[in-house]
């Protein structure tokens, strides 16, 4: 079975290296061929940000290249955005001929009524999980304005590169 391994972190701080081996593991385990992987380094819960996701879906859909299963270490890699945004990606992969596989979640290597209920709670979860996150952050930002005088944002003049 051809495979292609999908990646992603959300910062520059943090690294794919505990993903690949854990991918590379399930691939060699199971005796499939892992042919390509894609990663990159986006946030999963805005729209048309993950380049290598588009560039993956592109060569399935346009059939550059042809894989029977996109391995990732766990679902909210692929996105954070929701259920249906979970299920118009799993329609998608499943039209190409291609199933999702995901090192955390067995159970996305079987079928059924309640793989579907599994992927509606584990959508729900991330997109919790990440709009809490968001909360924390703004709350201490505006706890740093109010108290400290933090001023959010690049010092003026700074130009990024």
């Amino acid at each position: 079975m051809r495979c292609a391994g999908y990646l992603r972190v959300s910062t520059d701080q943090q690294t794919v290296d505990n993903q690949l081996p854990a991918i590379e593991k399930l691939v060699e385990d199971r005796g499939w061929h892992l042919a390509r992987v894609y990663s990159e380094n986006e946030s999963a819960s805005r729209s048309g940000h993950q380049r290598e996701l588009k560039h993956l879906l592109d060569d399935l859909s346009t059939g550059r290249y042809k894989y029977d299963y996109v391995i990732v270490w766990s679902l909210d890699r692929l996105t954070r955005e929701g259920i249906a945004k979970v299920f118009d990606l799993m329609h998608v992969f499943k039209v190409c001929g291609c199933q999702v596989v995901s090192v955390k979640e067995p159970w996305t290597e079987t079928s059924g009524i309640m793989t579907d209920l599994l992927y509606a709670v584990t959508a729900w979860v991330a997109e919790f999980e990440s709009n809490r996150r968001s909360e924390r952050v703004r709350a201490g930002i505006k706890r740093k304005v109010e108290k400290e005088g933090y001023k959010p944002g690049r010092q003026i003049g700074l130009k990024i590169k």
